[in-house]
C-alpha cells in the first residue's frame, strides 16, 4: 500500500487523536512483553514504537498484568493500540491486522493423570485453570463441553492450589513451570492455536486499520519481528506466516 504525506497524517490523526499513540501493553504474556511498567520491553513494545515511528507519533505504553485489562483500556477508549489475541468476542469492539505471532496453548496435568490427550481433558469432572480473560479462557469457554473452566490470576496458580485436573496456559510459560516441578506434565500437543495481533478501535477509518495491516505484513516480510523476537530471548520460529 502506497500512502503519501498527507495520508500519513491523516492516519496519524484518526490513530492517535490525543496527538500521542497510547500502546496497551500485556506484561502478562512474557512472549510478548517483558520488563516493568516503567520499562517495558518484548516484541510488543518494539511494534508499538515503529508504528509512533512511522507515523510521526511520539508512543506511551499502558502496561497491565492481563490481557482482559489490556482489552478493557482499548474498548473503554484510554488506549489507541492493542496487541492481544484475535478472538470473536474481542472482534466486536477491536479491529485486528493479521497475526504477527502464533503461539499455542497447551494443558498441564499432575504427572501421574490418566489424561493423556487434549480430548481427554473434555470430560466430566475434570476442571481446568486458566487465567481470567486470556484468549485460551475465551476459547475454552466456548469449546469445552464437558469439562468445566476456572478462572484465576494465573491459569497454573489456580490448577495448583486448588488441585485441579488440569490447568492451561501458553506453552513456552507452561514448559518453564513444568520444569521447574518435576509433579507435573505437559500434555502432547495443543488445544488452540493462539493468533497474537495488533489491534485498533473498530470505529477507526478504513484506511487506518489497512495501513496497520499492510504494515504488520511488511515487518513480517522484512525480518523486524523475528530479529525483535530474537532481541528478547524469544523463539524466532513464532513469526506468523
Amino acid at each position: 500500500m502506497t500512502t503519501t504525506h498527507h495520508d500519513i497524517a491523516a492516519i496519524a490523526a484518526d490513530l492517535a487523536p490525543t496527538g500521542v499513540l497510547r500502546a496497551s501493553i500485556n506484561l502478562g504474556n512474557p512472549v510478548l512483553a517483558q520488563g516493568t511498567p516503567e520499562a517495558p520491553a518484548g516484541i510488543t513494545v518494539d511494534l508499538a514504537r515503529e508504528i509512533g515511528r512511522r507515523l510521526g507519533l511520539s508512543v506511551e505504553t499502558l502496561c497491565f498484568d492481563a490481557a482482559r485489562k489490556s482489552f478493557d483500556a482499548m474498548a473503554d477508549g484510554r488506549a489507541d493500540l492493542c496487541f492481544l489475541a484475535v478472538d470473536p468476542a474481542r472482534e466486536k469492539e477491536v479491529a485486528f491486522t493479521a497475526p504477527y505471532v502464533v503461539i499455542e496453548g497447551v494443558y498441564a496435568v499432575p504427572r501421574d493423570s490418566a489424561l493423556a490427550t487434549v480430548a481427554d481433558v473434555d470430560a466430566p469432572g475434570v476442571r481446568v485453570g486458566v487465567k481470567q480473560g486470556s484468549a485460551y479462557d475465551l476459547h475454552l469457554t466456548r469449546v469445552l463441553a464437558h469439562a468445566t473452566v476456572v478462572r484465576g490470576a494465573e491459569g497454573v496458580e489456580v490448577f495448583r492450589t486448588l488441585d485441579l485436573e488440569a490447568g492451561a496456559g501458553i506453552r513456552q510459560p507452561m514448559a518453564a513451570y513444568v520444569a521447574a516441578h518435576p509433579e507435573v506434565r505437559l500434555i502432547d500437543g495443543r488445544f488452540m492455536e493462539i493468533r497474537q495481533a495488533v489491534g485498533t478501535a473498530k470505529e477507526k477509518v478504513p484506511e487506518t486499520v489497512a495501513y496497520l495491516r499492510s504494515l504488520v505484513e511488511e515487518l513480517k516480510r522484512n525480518g523486524f519481528v523475528t530479529d525483535a523476537l530474537r532481541r528478547s530471548n524469544q523463539d524466532p520460529a513464532l513469526v506468523a506466516p
